[in-house]
């Protein structure tokens, strides 16, 4: 059976990812490798709840607790609109490196199973780290089971982020800008110029 490295971002969106890989005769293991989740107390939430799942799956897990945002606010200081990049990157040629160093016959991830990521940026560095790294790259397009995978992760009453995890991303999430740049309405915008939103 061929062994396969999924590089994890959270519990909720391993769900459908493990379960098609493992119906695909793969052994699994998980791999948990998210620097730049913000703030802290949500990447050890993100974090705790994966280490659950994964026990209750019997998903070996290897899991990197570094947490380094200061070298993320670095790299994408005046290009914060391409972060997504920086930071997928990062990830997936972590994942490729470990792989092929711990000889993997392939690796995977489940920033391909949701909706909101960038899919196609992601195949592209996936590949590029498997050609840097000499581990192929398996793809597979998990988005077929999105509706499936949090149907299942509300059933397990499992913790469902609301951003993909930098503080970018939370304020997107949360301090949403009409189409023309402004804010909103005049509570939502006030409360984001408060920090509050």
């Amino acid at each position: 059976m061929a062994r396969i490295l999924l590089h994890i971002c959270c519990a909720p969106c391993t769900i459908y990812p493990l379960s098609i890989l493992r119906h695909g005769e793969f052994a699994v293991h998980g791999f948990f490798y998210n620097p730049h989740i913000q703030p802290y107390t949500e990447f050890r939430k993100r974090l705790d709840v994966l280490i659950s799942y994964a026990a209750t799956e019997s998903l070996p897990l290897i899991v990197r607790k570094d947490y380094d945002p200061e070298t993320f606010f670095r790299q994408v200081a005046f290009r914060e609109t391409n972060r997504c990049m920086y930071c997928y990157s990062l990830r997936l040629n972590a994942a490729a490196s470990l792989a092929k160093k711990s000889r993997f016959d392939a690796f995977t991830t489940t920033l391909l199973y949701s909706k909101l990521q960038k899919h196609e940026l992601i195949v592209s560095l996936a590949e590029e780290a498997s050609r840097r790294f000499g581990i192929p790259f398996h793809y597979s397009d998990f988005r077929e089971g999105w509706r499936e995978g949090q149907e299942a992760a509300k059933s397990l009453g499992m913790y469902r982020q609301q951003y993909c995890g930098c503080v970018y991303s939370e304020m997107e999430r949360y301090c949403p800008k009409s189409f023309d740049g402004r804010e909103e309405d005049s509570d939502t915008a006030g409360a984001c110029e408060r920090g509050l939103g």
